[in-house]
């Protein structure tokens, strides 16, 4: 402890299919100048660096290395990836017991090392291990956050791209909750460029709102669980996720996005980490962003909070 935080410098913690592609996507992204990989298989942190590196001459210039903990002392942001995958069948939140505790090992190592970093939880369940990761590393509130519905967000704006046949980009919309099967998607306030989404579908032709709405909604909850059965895992969907929140942090954007952080109140929730819209920016969570709900939405927010504190309860940490 002590050193001085390298501001272009990053760790990932577990170098599975998440994380491997976390640090490949990161190498191409010439955000950083450093990266160092952390696995409890050190050969395997090895192989996968050594694999990694040998791009960088078409991607430009960076140090990509295997480490232990001791080697986080002086990172900016720490990436933690590590825990059980989900397999085929399995939800997200079956994972909680496997990989909490996995995390009562990492997450004091880290923090032993390091204070000033900001943490970013990927591991599954997001928002539990984010809460697990925020109670056992005695970091500032603002400087944990789980990436959330990030991804969930991107496969809506996505799907709603696909079926208007619009640039995604052009797609304003958000999944909030739970990273996983209580998720919403916040239908009331979806635009595209500024067009409210009902409108902007009968403008394309489409006029069956609801029907659609549901298919698109369930397409995207379940996306990960097609996936996962086909190919057992997901990983570049998400390492796309990690790059753009570290963009925002290392660029102090200030972007809107659904990154899971504690929530003391917002909608009713108290004292439990959740996806919703929140300014990103180089200190982690700036601020909640108190984005339009109907009331059906914000219910079903209100239950996906629910299901989680009864988790959290459960493990008591």
């Amino acid at each position: 402890m002590g050193r001085e935080i390298n501001q272009r410098k990053a760790a990932i913690i577990g170098c599975g299919f998440v994380g491997s592609a976390t640090a490949f996507t990161l190498m191409q992204s010439q955000l950083f100048s450093e990266l160092v990989l952390v696995d409890v298989d050190f050969d395997k942190a090895d192989g996968e660096a050594k694999d990694i590196a040998h791009g960088i001459p078409f991607a430009g210039q960076m140090k990509i290395h295997a480490g232990v903990y001791e080697d986080l002392s002086d990172a900016a942001i720490i990436i933690v990836t590590a825990g059980a995958g989900q397999k085929p069948g399995e939800t997200r939140l079956d994972l909680v017991h496997k990989n909490v505790a996995i995390y009562e090992s990492i997450i004091p190592r880290i923090a032993e090392q390091n204070k000033d970093a900001i943490l970013l939880i990927v591991s599954n369940p997001v928002d539990i291990l984010t809460y697990t990761a925020l109670k056992l590393s005695g970091y500032p509130e603002n400087r944990v956050l789980g990436s959330g519905t990030v991804l969930d967000t991107a496969r809506l704006k996505y799907a709603l791209g696909e079926h208007l046949s619009v640039d995604s980009r052009s797609v304003h919309s958000f999944i909030i909750g739970e990273h996983g099967d209580s998720e919403i998607a916040v239908w009331s306030s979806a635009n595209v460029a500024g067009v409210p989404l009902d409108q902007f579908c009968e403008m394309r032709g489409h006029y069956n709102h609801e029907t659609a709405m549901k298919e698109i909604a369930e397409s995207v909850k379940n996306s990960a669980y097609e996936i996962i059965a086909k190919k057992h895992a997901t990983y570049y969907g998400i390492a796309m996720s990690v790059k753009r929140i570290c963009e925002c942090i290392m660029r102090n954007e200030k972007s809107v996005m659904p990154v899971s952080s504690i929530m003391h109140g917002e909608y009713g929730i108290e004292g439990m980490c959740l996806s919703m819209p929140a300014v990103v920016g180089s200190e982690g969570v700036e601020t909640h962003v108190p984005i339009t709900m109907n009331e059906e939405e914000t219910k079903k927010l209100q239950e996906s909070a629910a299901t989680l504190k009864e988790i959290i309860e459960d493990i008591k940490l």
